[in-house]
């Protein structure tokens, strides 16, 4: 007889988190690499040059900084929401994860705190930075914490499907 459950309320935050994050940011990569927004669509060396727009008006990068974030970022955005679906090493992604939406949330909080009226940036449309982005970056900030938390508890315990059952006396 098994002693744990096989799914409890940690393994459900991973899985959702698993799903939601990667979703998130494969949608958000492609996004910025693609964007569906506008039509016709540019070519992927124009949508980045745009996004690169979109990253110097937070005000916080230099110039050249800007533009090799706005090149590398899609891509990072794109594999790491593929290896959260995977589930490969979770505890480094799940950790890489939680920095990357940590970063997004603070500058997202700093531009909103000085008042710059700039696009959010975070799907590559013209999205106004207001105090919903932040909740909703907040939000998706706790989950991947949660994640990531329970993600490193579980990785202590032995699984309840591999666990050796203790015998009846």
């Amino acid at each position: 007889m098994l002693q744990f459950a096989p799914f409890n309320y940690r393994r459900l935050i991973i899985w959702i988190g698993r799903i939601v994050l990667a979703a998130i940011f494969i949608y958000a990569g492609y996004a910025k690499l693609f964007r569906p927004d506008m039509h016709p669509r540019p070519p992927i060396p124009i949508a980045l040059s745009l996004f690169a727009l979109q990253i110097d008006s937070y005000q916080m990068l230099p110039p050249w900084a800007s533009l090799f974030v706005s090149k590398t970022l899609p891509f990072a955005e794109i594999s790491i929401g593929l290896l959260l679906l995977i589930g490969w090493q979770l505890r480094i992604w799940a950790t890489i994860t939680t920095l990357i939406i940590g970063g997004f949330f603070a500058s997202v909080v700093r531009a909103y705190a000085l008042h710059l009226d700039i696009n959010c940036g975070c799907f590559a449309k013209p999205e106004p930075l207001t105090g919903l982005t932040i909740l909703r970056d907040g939000a998706l900030l706790l989950l991947a914490v949660l994640m990531t938390v329970f993600a490193f508890q579980e990785a202590r315990k032995p699984h309840p499907w591999s666990a050796a059952a203790k015998p009846s006396t």
